[in-house]
């Protein structure tokens, strides 16, 4: 039986997590992060969230992806060939799942990294919008169960809102810490 995704409630040392990996990732990607930043659920006070640290990494060119992929191999994250490589490549740690850590990593200055940015500000300054992303996330996470398929159906499950409202966000201003 596969274990359920799990939304739980937001834990005031996510911030902390994050810190902590953002040291170490800065440390082995020295020279070539130019910003590393707490994105998805868990950057958003008071949001809940499926408990994994989700790390935004910014560099100057996405190729070649050994030049970031060795290091963060050392700091036991494992790549996942995808189509998506060509704009955000995603790292993950452990290897199986339940993750604790995903890095995505952007070209900065690109668009990947703004609609990131401008989701996780939006999110923050409108803690109603919040609750209702939070309500999704709760009925999907019921809906689906833990292993690869099921958690990729989430993911696609909630790429409508969050499209919808990263266009809205880009039109307002967001991102806010750019």
């Amino acid at each position: 039986m596969s274990e359920t995704i799990e939304i739980v409630p937001y834990d005031p040392e996510w911030p902390s997590a994050f810190a902590a990996e953002r040291d170490r990732i800065a440390t082995a990607l020295s020279g070539l992060a130019l910003r590393i930043d707490h994105n998805g659920s868990t950057s958003v006070p008071g949001l809940a969230a499926k408990p994994i640290i989700d790390i935004q990494v910014s560099v100057r060119e996405l190729q070649p992806i050994e030049t970031y992929a060795m290091p963060l191999t050392e700091l036991g994250y494992f790549h996942v060939p995808h189509p998506d490589d060509s704009f955000c490549p995603f790292f993950h740690k452990p290897k199986e799942w339940p993750h604790t850590h995903h890095v995505h990593v952007v070209q900065s200055g690109g668009d990947e990294e703004q609609r990131t940015l401008a989701f996780r500000d939006y999110l923050r300054e409108h803690s109603a919008v919040a609750r209702e992303y939070e309500d999704l996330k709760r009925a999907l996470a019921s809906q689906h169960s833990g292993d690869f398929p099921s958690r990729e159906a989430y993911a696609e499950a909630k790429t409508e809102f969050i499209t919808s409202l990263t266009e809205r966000a880009l039109s307002q201003g967001y991102p806010r810490e750019y």
